[in-house]
């Protein structure tokens, strides 16, 4: 739906709009596209905006419906949520799991070895800084 926002499109420039998007991470197939299409229309999501005819082809333009900007919109709240959440729930561990000091002011790292070895894990200390 991201890549409808900004305006109709084709097929073909859908696909590389969503490739573009996820900076290459999603390619979608054409058959995956127009299955993801048909059923976006199906739930009036999305829209015909037009057709033309290029090189003896149909090429049909759609756009998100008034329906599917509110779907996107509420779609991009949901996700920018999660990802405070996470972002939040990070910055908790981060702190949590910072060494303790001892009473001299050093700090204690567990180092650990590779188990699969036989080694046992490794107490070490570092000066405060």
């Amino acid at each position: 739906m991201s890549a409808l926002a900004a305006g109709p499109l084709h097929g073909y420039a859908l696909l590389s709009e969503v490739a573009d998007l996820s900076g290459g991470r999603i390619r979608l197939r054409v058959g995956t596209l127009y299955g993801i299409v048909d059923r976006l229309a199906e739930d009036e999501v999305i829209e015909v905006d037009h057709e033309e005819i290029i090189d003896s082809r149909l090429r049909r333009y759609y756009r998100l419906s008034t329906n599917g900007r509110r779907v996107l919109a509420d779609e991009a709240a949901r996700q920018a949520a999660n990802a405070q959440i996470a972002v939040g729930r990070l910055a908790a561990a981060k702190r949590s799991t910072r060494p303790a000091r001892n009473e001299s002011g050093l700090r204690s790292t567990l180092v650990r070895n590779d188990p699969r070895a036989g080694e046992a894990p490794v107490l070490a200390w570092s000066p405060t800084i």
